[in-house]
C-alpha cells in the first residue's frame, strides 16, 4: 500500500505541476485561454516557435501535445484532444516522476492502482489515457 501511496502523491504532483504550467503560460502569453490553444499558436508560425522557453519553462510542442521542462528540470507531457482536454497516460506519470528533483520510480500497477484510486478527481477518457475532470 505505500508503494500505491507513493504513486497516488506522484499522480497529484503532476495535476498540480499541470495547473502551475498552465497558469504561467497564460500569465506570459494573455491570448492563451486554454493550454491547448499553445497548438494553434505553433501551427499558425506567426505567434510563437514550436519550442522555446515561457517564464521558468522550456516547452516543445509535439503531434497532439507538448512537453514542458521547469528551471529545476521536471518535465511535464501532456497531450489534448480535439476539445482542447488535457490527457495523460501511465508513461508520461512515469516521465514525470522520473524527472522529478529528488526522483521516484514507480510501476504502472501502482501508477494504475493510484488513478483509479483517485476518481473522480481524474476520469479514464479513453482507455490508458486520463484527464482531470471538470
Amino acid at each position: 500500500m505505500e508503494r500505491v501511496g507513493a504513486a497516488q502523491d506522484l499522480v497529484l504532483g503532476y495535476v498540480h505541476a499541470l495547473k502551475a504550467i498552465d497558469e504561467a503560460m497564460k500569465a506570459a502569453m494573455p491570448s492563451l485561454e486554454r493550454l491547448a490553444d499553445i497548438l494553434g499558436l505553433v501551427r499558425s508560425r506567426r505567434i510563437i516557435s514550436r519550442s522555446g522557453h515561457v517564464g521558468t519553462y522550456s516547452y516543445t510542442v509535439h503531434g497532439a501535445g507538448c512537453r514542458f521542462v521547469s528551471d529545476n528540470g521536471t518535465e511535464v507531457d501532456v497531450d489534448f484532444t480535439a476539445d482542447g482536454s488535457e490527457i495523460f497516460d501511465l508513461w508520461r506519470l512515469r516521465w514525470y516522476g522520473l524527472s522529478l528533483p529528488e526522483p521516484l520510480d514507480v510501476t504502472d500497477q501502482d501508477l494504475r492502482s493510484a488513478v483509479q484510486s483517485l476518481q473522480p478527481l481524474l476520469t479514464e477518457v479513453r482507455p490508458g489515457w486520463f484527464g482531470v475532470a471538470g
